[in-house]
């Protein structure tokens, strides 16, 4: 497949970016933005809720470590909003394995630690694109 297939395969993709960082936010949401997603930003948890529910992603990208509801509670709500269909990514500084553990029972589908690989990242968005 070539390279022109691939980014427009990508393009239909929902993504939303939770993070208390303004600046990773906002550069994760720029990124997704150039490879032609469809994103949304949100800088704390009830924000992310709020969001979620309006904006229906395909892909929720979240921090852990947020103050008032941390990552695991947004994970653990978006999964009750959208359901099995909702990848989740924790993107975090927590990285030990029992971080990952709860993590996983939270209901991220996958654990990356930050400073995160753009590229590893958005290698798991295609496939929740919706044909």
């Amino acid at each position: 497949m070539n390279q022109m297939h691939a980014a427009t395969q990508q393009r239909c993709v929902r993504v939303l970016i939770v993070d208390d960082n303004a600046d990773v936010a906002d550069s994760l949401s720029m990124l997704f933005r150039l490879y032609g997603h469809h994103v949304c930003t949100a800088y704390d948890g009830l924000s992310a809720i709020e969001e979620g529910r309006r904006f229906q992603p395909d892909v929720a990208i979240v921090d852990i470590s947020m103050p008032g509801l941390s990552g695991y509670d947004v994970a653990r709500t978006l999964r009750e909003i959208c359901g099995d269909k909702l990848l989740l990514v924790a993107v975090t500084a927590l990285s030990r394995i029992q971080d990952k553990l709860r993590a996983r029972q939270a209901g991220f589908d996958h654990h990356m630690a930050k400073p995160v690989d753009f590229e590893e990242l958005r290698s798991l968005l295609p496939s929740r694109c919706k044909q």
